[in-house]
């Protein structure tokens, strides 16, 4: 059997909403010596359905040729495997390309089909206050208002629950983003423990090879001190009785009615905020081509178009 089409046996995956610090716990865990880590695996179950149905391998491939993360990657597609061998056979070659032992994913959507593909997986939650998710998301342009913003957060923790239903306790773990920077040797020392791994210190040395700062404190509960009022309101009229379940302080504001014309206003808003950010993001021109190829399905145009875009977000992202 080729290395490729090696079976991986008890991945680790890493699962949350996005902006909820799952890039800086990748991070730690990428640094470890005997851990791999690939970013954003979603490419391996977005194409699966809710059933659990692989898709079509030549449909498959013809996505990923404008799939901005997967191409980014430098995996090779062995065409003589199957979709289960083939997802398998990218966490092989992350593991092989930077020679570590133990290799993990993480995923922020449709988690709950991991399954599926990787029946012995192990999982680790990350769970940030939802509030400060929803902050976090107006300033990626990924929503207009809170009351958007917090819809990866329900959705994350929604799968969350279905999922953690189907593992043995054995097989999965929680940590929250505030005790992973409040207290990160601990923190990081009881996933490593989950893992089977000895803590290494060099997990908090990626600040010196990446962006991103050390653990700090400072970056907890900014809700508090960034949201009106009426913002913490929105949110909490979504999420209050899931804060709590989570171990989570409500503000104390007068719980607010948000009632179904106010609800159609935060949408269009949402909208509109949504389709300025794309516009000055990418231009006119690109933003139009980007909807018409699409609504119309005319392929070729989609590609070409796509890549331009992914070509503008991996400037952005630099």
């Amino acid at each position: 059997m080729k290395a490729n089409s090696q079976l991986v046996t008890e991945p680790i995956f890493l699962v949350g909403a996005e902006r909820s610090g799952t890039t800086v716990l990748r991070l730690m865990l990428d640094h470890h010596p005997k851990i791999a880590w690939c970013y954003e695996f979603e490419y391996a179950v977005d194409k699966v359905s809710d059933e659990g149905n692989f898709p079509s391998l030549e449909d498959y491939y013809k996505w990923l040729e404008t799939h901005r993360i997967f191409q980014d990657t430098g995996f090779t597609i062995d065409r003589s495997l199957s979709y289960l061998q083939l997802c398998h056979s990218f966490l092989v070659q992350k593991r092989e390309q930077v020679g570590k032992k133990l290799v993990g994913a993480t995923v922020h959507h449709h988690f709950d089909r991991l399954l599926s593909i990787f029946p012995d997986a192990r999982f680790i939650h990350l769970i940030r206050d939802g509030r400060d998710v929803a902050r976090s998301c107006i300033g990626m342009g990924w929503a207009g208002n809170v009351y958007s913003g917090v819809e990866r957060w329900i959705e994350a923790e929604f799968l969350w629950d279905k999922l953690s239903q189907s593992i043995p306790p054995e097989r999965q773990i929680e940590v929250t983003y505030e005790t992973l920077i409040e207290k990160p040797i601990e923190t990081l020392t009881q996933l490593c423990n989950f893992i089977g791994v000895p803590y290494d210190e060099a997990m908090l040395s990626y600040a010196q090879t990446t962006t991103y700062d050390l653990p700090d404190p400072s970056l907890v509960g900014q809700w508090r001190r960034k949201l009106s009022n009426a913002e913490i309101q929105l949110i909490e009229s979504r999420i209050a009785n899931r804060l709590v379940e989570r171990g989570y302080e409500l503000s104390g504001l007068p719980p607010l009615n948000v009632t179904p014309a106010m609800e159609r206003q935060l949408k269009l808003q949402d909208w509109w905020a949504r389709v300025q950010v794309r516009v000055q993001r990418y231009g006119i021109a690109l933003f139009l081509s980007d909807y018409l190829s699409r609504r119309f399905n005319i392929n070729p145009w989609q590609k070409r178009v796509r890549q331009k875009l992914n070509d503008i977000e991996r400037i952005r992202l630099k």
